[in-house]
């Protein structure tokens, strides 16, 4: 560090180190006041756009519960809107649901599938692979049924996933798989009070 000697030089070697460093310093100024400006705005516009997704969704699943099918055109045009929020996955199973009641297991199938791919909220994604396992086992797609339980490794799940595919493998014909997954399934905290008939119906 130079040392001064008198006020003078001190004041002339700010005014040099000013005109050197002047230009750098307001520029690097505007820079981090238009950053912080630029973040604040972008903070204030996604929160207003997920103020609106959160608004609409509640308006068209209001929909969808009063019109049932009726609604399908407009909750689609929703999912097809908002594609990159999780309110379109919710609104997606809503209707996959409706679809469901309506028997329309292929439409339904369809829009879990999207959701699979379009939700990144590993909760959600667990509900999503579930329902459409069911589905599919509905559809007497078994093998397809089963890796999409392999889908879900949440330990919170273990159970509802064993003893699904119990009732998936008992339906394809396996006894003796099911009674081993339904075995499994007691093992966790989540089984159904329905299990152990089913195992006792699988022993006699």
């Amino acid at each position: 560090m130079e040392l001064y000697d008198t006020e003078e030089q001190q004041v002339e070697a700010i005014k040099d180190w000013w005109k050197e460093n002047g230009k750098a310093v307001i520029f690097g100024a505007v820079i981090g006041l238009g950053g912080l400006f630029g973040w604040r705005y972008y903070q204030d516009s996604t929160i207003a756009a997920q103020e609106a997704a959160s608004e609409s969704y509640s308006k068209v699943i209001s929909t969808l519960a009063t019109q049932g099918g009726e609604a399908e055109q407009q909750v689609q045009s929703f999912i097809d809107a908002n594609g990159e929020t999780e309110y379109s996955v919710l609104a997606a199973l809503q209707l996959a649901k409706v679809q469901v009641e309506e028997n329309q297991l292929d439409a339904a199938i369809e829009q879990l599938q999207w959701a699979t791919t379009a939700s990144k909220d590993q909760a959600l994604l667990a509900v999503i692979n579930y329902r459409l396992a069911r589905l599919q086992s509905e559809q007497g797609k078994f093998d397809a049924a089963i890796a999409q339980l392999d889908k879900i490794t949440d330990e919170g799940w273990a159970g509802r996933v064993e003893e699904l595919k119990g009732d998936i493998l008992l339906r394809k014909g396996d006894a003796a798989g099911a009674y081993a997954a339904y075995t499994e399934a007691q093992q966790a905290g989540d089984a159904s009070e329905a299990l152990q008939m089913k195992l006792d119906d699988l022993a006699k």
